[in-house]
């Protein structure tokens, strides 16, 4: 078995996006992927975020939200930035072979309908694509 590829999911808050990228990694492909998440200033999980995940049959068991600091000095193989906030605070974020940026729009404070699951199904669309591009020998 090969070397599991270490992934960083970061957002301004580690709160919707981020947290539902690291748990839906872990759902999907755990067997490649050490998924992680934390946010540049981090605040908790919203519930709505929480919801999605389990509603959708994701565990969210030890899901939570992290600074970036609590990695510090790590290197993760991908370092994959979900909001275009934190393009700014790149001498804060931990060491990586490569970085991906996603912008996703934070369901937080989006005013369509179903937010964490629309987010969810994109999220999940991306991981779907970054996965069968990663894992070719």
């Amino acid at each position: 078995m090969t070397e599991k590829r270490r992934v960083l999911f970061v957002c301004i808050a580690n709160d919707a996006r981020s947290p539902m990228a690291e748990a839906l990694l872990r759902h999907t492909d755990a067997e490649h992927f050490d998924a992680c998440s934390a946010g540049i200033h981090p605040s908790a999980i919203d519930p709505r975020a929480r919801d999605v995940l389990e509603h959708a049959g994701i565990s969210t068991e030890g899901l939570r939200s992290k600074s970036i600091d609590e990695f510090r000095g790590q290197h993760f193989d991908y370092l994959i930035d979900l909001c275009d906030k934190s393009k700014g605070e790149g001498d804060e974020l931990p060491g990586s072979s490569e970085v991906i940026v996603w912008s996703f729009a934070d369901p937080t404070t989006s005013e369509q309908h179903d937010p964490f699951r629309h987010t969810l199904q994109e999220l999940s669309d991306r991981l779907k694509l970054f996965e069968m591009v990663k894992n070719r020998p």
